[in-house]
């Protein structure tokens, strides 16, 4: 078994992206994060948020949050005051966000009486308490994904959002990403050109990498570690390794895709089987499988779709891709933009129609060619499917629109595109794929396990 031994030193991003801006004491400007400051006076529109959680998630929400017009942040929370709460109060500085910052949730849903909205980006075994909490405080939650490590923990959120009346968006944010909603709603449901979907395969590899460190002396005191669930620093620092804490990289990670399986299929499982185990880490700091491999069987309306999943956590070989094969077509997919294709077989009908109107753009076109006897060979025939690109250029947006989304729900102007009720239905998909592994057989799905 290979090991990895671990650092109390930060990593050469985390250093370049956080001691820079902490440590050496730097502010970041507006104009250091691409952005003009946002406005003194308050508008009628405008919403005052609170964060909580401003680790590494919690860090990539805020930076894209204080990018969207009309949002004031009145509060900021996280345990960690020697280094999250300070980049994140950096952050809010930068934008002329007035804010206050606590350590304990329960004190700033006391003190701060004027939040309409929150954002959580805890560790998941909080997600259930921090959500419940601030949905009965009368706030409306984005609570990152996933959206609890148990289901009954994400039960509870669906329930207290129905219970209060408040918004609750998981942050699933392809769901909002403007590639997959052209994907969905213009080439699967409107075009159709895929034909019979018969199978999808996904992944996320990962590199091998060293446990997440935190600079000498910057660590959170035992006292508070252990208030808030937690046995140490490297456990704080790598929750997502641990049992209790959260879900290992099959929920981490295989969650985003997982979800649009669901989407795109409008289905959810029967049945999933899968294998995986702490193959390369020590166990003693990875409890959750580091390899996964899932295979899921959904019975949808047009028939039986074989789905396979795999996360791979010590090479990043073919990186992270969603593929959706069916028999007039194949969706190849990616939340980066560099990926997205959608490959023709010989006998479907032609595209011609979509590459018109803009959902498509054509392969260069192709020209007749001699065999060495001389006669004409269709190319078509003797090479690979016509790959066609993803018509309409979309730029790289990750967290952004789905934010956006949220926000204009709160205002009345949109739905929310990733509510309660739906991102159960993937916890409900996703973490029985930990139960398959450790039963070592395949678990069928009732259908009221997506119900709540």
């Amino acid at each position: 078994m290979n090991k990895i031994k671990t650092t109390q030193g930060l990593n050469r991003r985390e250093f370049i992206r956080s001691t820079a801006a902490v440590g050496a004491g730097l502010i970041f400007s507006p104009m250091v994060l691409g952005e003009t400051t946002t406005g003194a006076v308050a508008k009628s529109d405008d919403i005052n948020v609170a964060i909580i959680g401003v680790g590494e998630q919690g860090r990539t929400l805020l930076e894209s949050a204080v990018k969207i017009p009309g949002l004031r942040f009145k509060a900021l929370c996280d345990i960690w005051t020697e280094f999250n709460q300070k980049y994140g109060a950096n952050i809010l500085r930068a934008f002329k966000h007035e804010h206050n910052v606590y350590v304990d949730y329960k004190e700033m849903l006391d003190k701060e009486k004027d939040l309409q909205a929150v954002i959580i980006a805890t560790p998941d075994f909080w997600h259930s308490e921090h959500t419940v909490a601030c949905l009965k405080a009368g706030l409306h939650v984005y609570c990152e994904k996933e959206m609890s490590n148990t289901l009954d923990g994400a039960r509870k959120m669906v329930v207290a959002a129905k219970e209060t009346g408040k918004l609750l968006q998981i942050g699933h944010q392809r769901r909002s990403n403007p590639r997959y909603l052209h994907c969905y709603n213009k080439l699967l449901k409107e075009g159709g050109i895929l034909g019979r979907i018969t199978a999808v395969n996904g992944q996320w590899n990962r590199s091998a990498q060293l446990p997440f460190g935190y600079p000498n002396g910057k660590g959170i005191d035992e006292a508070t570690l252990t208030k808030y669930g937690f046995k140490s620093m490297a456990q704080f620092r790598n929750w997502r390794w641990y049992k209790g804490l959260g879900g290992g990289p099959i929920v981490d990670l295989g969650s985003h895709q997982i979800d649009i399986y669901n989407w795109f299929l409008e289905a959810t499982p029967k049945v999933v089987i899968a294998s995986g185990g702490t193959d390369y880490y020590d166990k003693k700091d990875h409890e959750w499988y580091d390899d996964v491999m899932a295979v899921y069987t959904y019975e949808t309306k047009k028939g039986i779709v074989r789905a396979f999943y795999q996360t791979i956590s010590s090479s990043c070989c073919q990186g992270v891709h969603e593929t959706f094969m069916g028999d007039q077509g194949t969706l190849a997919i990616s939340e980066a933009g560099s990926k997205g294709e959608v490959y023709r077989e010989p006998t479907a009908p032609q595209w011609d129609k979509w590459v018109k109107n803009g959902y498509l753009i054509a392969p260069p076109e192709k020209k007749e060619e001699k065999s060495d006897s001389g006669a004409l060979v269709d190319v078509r025939e003797s090479a690979a499917p016509e790959m066609y690109k993803i018509g309409a250029e979309f730029k790289e947006a990750y967290h952004k629109p789905h934010l956006e989304n949220f926000f204009n729900a709160v205002r009345g102007k949109e739905k929310l595109n990733c509510p309660a009720e739906v991102g159960y239905e993937t916890a409900a998909t996703v973490l029985k794929v930990n139960d398959a592994v450790e039963a070592g057989c395949k678990l069928e799905f009732k259908p009221e396990e997506f119900k709540v």
